[in-house]
């Protein structure tokens, strides 16, 4: 009880202290909290979305894509529509309904506007049954009833200013085709943003699937007292083997694998950044307890020698340290439900709609948010808890503060040079590794082993640096320089933690720049090497382009020649016997222009004869395939070809590497026309000296159709640009947690020094030292410490990220690339950061009473 109380006491004496501590724990434990919260509420929103939508059970076509995939010929796979009376009259069922539902459409307004969403949630048009009660009320009007009307769901009739009476365009691959808005919808659960359109069943079918009498899947509904699964069997044996059936609960299983890759790397990101504010976060807890155990030195000393063991003074410490976690993990569990429901609204903003009323707090979240934040401020504060048990009652006689321990200093000195030699080693390992798998081990051991290596050598890279960067940037201020960069050599290993904090954040900052500036140019290189089309037509949401704008694109003038990129599914078998999936692409001839591809062997241009294909070398020494040979390709949907092998392409680089090529012809013989998959990408070339008018017909050609997009090789390179950096710029975001809680450590150090310093402060202003010169001292010896951990930092990350980009050269991104402007301004801003931690420490110094602070110890 006693060591209960002395800790509340002390912890209550110096919450003041303590407060920057308990942030940095909040924001950690608010960071897991939040992304615990936020995956778990879009595990609810689609489980509702599955459960509500699901009849008992489903019938759909053996062949049938995942939900999430688009159909490579634009129509889905489709069932006879008298399934549904066989359905009907087996026993055991309700009712059975038949529906068209297809994701290969774009839906446009009068003003020739995309409505639907542009990446993520997909649109979505449906015919309408009695079934769409299930999960969807009718807000306005009424439902289709006829091949020119169309129901639009509530949020997208919202969203772009849609009312009754308007007019979209459906664009299929049967082609387009009108209707007027009659009716909208409102979800009865959460939507979580697809544009749904509803047709009557006849339209759907004609439009969507090319005749009526097909649906893509039966819905069943059993009797009551019938459960699913009877009822499944019994459809099954009347219906035969070539469906797919499934209940309910299968489709809501399926539809969360669907969305379980997505989910868990979003998850596992971000919990990965809560793990490195954590880390960051330790060296503040370190530091603060450190310098609060120092403070009281001979507080504790009195301890000791009226009687406390070194347990009782350790416990006292580690209570201290455990009502710390205590504190911030309660305040950061709470605070992470409030950056879910930011989270939320920021994937709202993006095109994915979540309702907090859906919002779900499991019982797990507060648990391992609660757990985490205190074992890690316990963990934290071990070690300034075991030298506060090891103060002397001889320490009562003292002044505050400890001496160093000289022979603790050279240990840690060795170990941290030993552990970053270890560490650069295995860099060098990663930078020269034959094969991507063992680089990527030997790339996380090195990063894990010298950021382990800096963080332990830091106090003893302080002296040098420091010195250096005073000689720079302090010694131009005179004697208040000078001071400013000895109070930061006071204590080297105080300056090391803090530094340390900031110098893992931009560590990473670094590291990932290096890695993202090399892909732009690894990729921008090989762009100017290997591709040859003046401009590419595509869909950024994967669609295939519908038949009808191709033809329009083709008539455009100025070109020289257009060429298809189909993907086809097939299966190859190679001599041996063995078969694999193959990444077959068929284009036309045109494209060995518009594609250089190097070959091994063979001739790149006879893969397009009849009956031929090229493979790639890694496929070709894999499975003994030489030029000449004959591999069998079983076609999805079409009859199995003999395919002579008349080319090898060079596995290297990016682009199409280990793609098998054959030509659209071939492919066309072995498929029914209606299987025949559509292009996902066409390229082009424009005829000499008429690129830019090419460039624009082309643009005019397309411009009814809004989902695709025409770009030129320097459109290309600036999208892929921007698509690398907007990804890094989320990354910084998330990083910049780890950076706040690094300036809070600068804050907490600087605050915590300005108190253990009080006697010696208030002395410098009795002999003449103003105000405004002992804020400059206390500011400059901030951003000294923020320059010294930027510059361990930034030189650690280029490390990290030239021997990342050696691995990748492996995957054909050769080029390395530092971003040196991103590098001296992260630079310059550490100093920008370094005065604005100091502004509070340093405006409370320069208040302070002279006569008490020289009374004070």
């Amino acid at each position: 009880m006693t060591v209960l109380k002395t800790s509340l006491r002390n912890f209550f004496a110096h919450k003041g202290r303590m407060a920057l501590s308990a942030v940095a724990v909040l924001l950690s434990v608010a960071f897991v909290s939040g992304t615990l919260v936020f995956t778990d509420t879009m595990n609810t929103t689609f489980d509702k979305l599955f459960a509500s939508t699901a009849s008992d059970v489903t019938v759909s076509p053996k062949t049938a894509a995942a939900d999430d995939e688009i159909p490579q010929n634009g129509r889905p796979e489709s069932l006879p529509a008298s399934l549904v009376e066989q359905a009907r009259k087996v026993e055991g069922v309700k009712d059975a309904q038949g529906s068209v539902a297809s994701t290969s459409v774009t839906v446009v307004d009068a003003k020739n506007k995309n409505v639907g969403p542009t990446g993520g949630a997909p649109t979505i048009a449906v015919n309408w049954t009695p079934n769409e009660l299930r999960s969807v009320e009718i807000a306005s009007g009424h439902e289709p009833r006829g091949p020119t009307e169309v129901v639009v769901d509530g949020a997208t009739a919202e969203k772009h200013g849609l009312k009754l009476g308007d007019e979209l365009r459906t664009i299929a691959v049967t082609g387009d085709f009108t209707a007027k808005i009659v009716g909208t919808v409102e979800f009865k659960v959460t939507n979580p943003g697809a544009t749904v359109v509803y047709f009557d069943t006849a339209t759907a079918q004609r439009e969507l699937l090319g005749k009526t009498g097909l649906f893509t899947q039966v819905s069943v509904d059993a009797k009551p007292g019938v459960s699913d699964d009877a009822l499944k069997a019994d459809l099954a044996a009347a219906l035969g083997g070539g469906y797919k059936l499934q209940t309910a609960a299968e489709v809501a299983d399926a539809g969360r694998e669907s969305m379980a890759g997505f989910l868990d790397v979003m998850k596992y990101a971000m919990l990965g950044f809560a793990g490195i504010a954590f880390l960051v976060g330790i060296f503040l807890i370190v530091n603060t307890f450190s310098m609060l155990v120092a403070q009281r030195t001979r507080e504790i000393g009195l301890m000791r020698a009226i009687g406390s063991s070194r347990k009782q003074v350790n416990r006292s410490v580690l209570v201290e340290a455990l009502l710390l976690g205590l504190v911030g993990s309660v305040a950061g569990v709470a605070a992470g439900v409030g950056l879910a429901v930011g989270l939320m609204k920021l994937m709202s903003s993006m095109g994915m709609e979540l309702s907090t009323r859906d919002l779900t707090v499991a019982w797990t979240t507060p648990a391992v948010g609660l757990a985490l934040g205190i074992v890690v401020t316990v963990l934290a504060a071990y070690i300034p808890a075991r030298r506060a048990g090891k103060v002397s009652p001889m320490a009562a006689l003292r002044d505050a503060g400890t001496p160093a321990d000289g022979k603790a200093g050279r240990v840690r000195g060795v170990l941290g040079l030993v552990l970053t030699g270890a560490g650069a080693a295995a860099l060098v390992a990663a930078a020269r590794a034959a094969e991507a798998g063992p680089g990527s081990l030997w790339l996380g051991l090195g990063v894990v082993l010298t950021l382990l290596g800096f963080v332990v050598v830091g106090p003893l890279l302080a002296g040098g640096v420091v010195r250096a960067l005073g000689a720079v940037v302090l010694r131009i201020f005179g004697p208040v320089g000078r001071m400013a960069e000895r109070n930061a050599l006071r204590n080297p290993r105080r300056t090391g933690a803090t530094a340390a904090a900031l110098m893992i954040g931009l560590a990473l900052v670094a590291g990932l720049s290096v890695v993202g500036s090399s892909m732009v140019a690894s990729a921008t290189e090989e762009l100017d090497r290997s591709v040859g089309a003046d401009y590419i037509v595509r869909s950024a949401t994967g669609q295939p382009i519908v038949p009808q704008a191709q033809a329009a694109l083709e008539k455009a003038p100025g070109l020289d020649h257009v060429t298809e990129y189909k993907w086809v599914d097939a299966k190859v078998t190679d001599p041996r016997g063995k078969v694999s999936t193959a990444d077959l692409a068929a284009t036309d001839p045109t494209y060995v222009k518009d594609l250089r591809r190097e070959t091994t062997a063979g001739t790149l241009t006879d893969a397009y004869g009849e009956n031929a294909m090229s493979v790639g070398s890694d496929y070709a020494t894999e499975h003994g395939v030489k030029v000449g040979d004959v591999l069998t390709v079983a076609f999805k949907g079409g009859d199995t070809a003999k395919l002579k092998v008349a080319a090898i392409t060079a596995d290297v680089g990016q682009v199409d590497k280990g793609a098998m090529y054959t030509s659209v012809s071939t492919v066309a013989r072995h498929l029914p026309a209606e299987r025949v998959p559509h292009s996902l990408l066409i390229l082009a070339s424009a005829k000499d000296g008429q690129e830019t008018q090419a460039y624009q017909a082309l643009k005019d050609a397309l411009a009814p159709y809004p989902q695709y997009k025409v770009s030129n090789q320097a459109d290309y390179k600036e999208e892929l640009q921007d698509q690398v950096g907007q990804l890094l710029n989320i990354v910084y975001g998330l990083l910049a947690l780890a950076i706040i809680v690094a300036v809070l450590g600068v804050v907490n150090t600087l605050a915590l020094s300005v108190v253990e310093r009080t006697r010696e402060i208030g002395l410098m202003r009795a002999i003449g030292l103003s105000r405004r010169q002992l804020r400059r001292m206390i500011r400059l010896e901030s951003v000294v410490i923020a320059l010294f951990g930027a510059l361990l930092g930034l030189g650690l990350g280029m490390g990290w990220g030239t021997a990342a980009q050696k691995l990748l050269a492996l995957e054909g991104l050769g080029v390395l690339e530092i971003p040196w402007p991103t590098i001296v301004t992260v630079f310059i801003g550490s100093a920008f950061v370094g005065l604005f931690a100091a502004l509070v420490p340093a405006f409370r110094a320069g208040r302070m009473n002279v006569l008490n602070a020289i009374a004070s110890e």
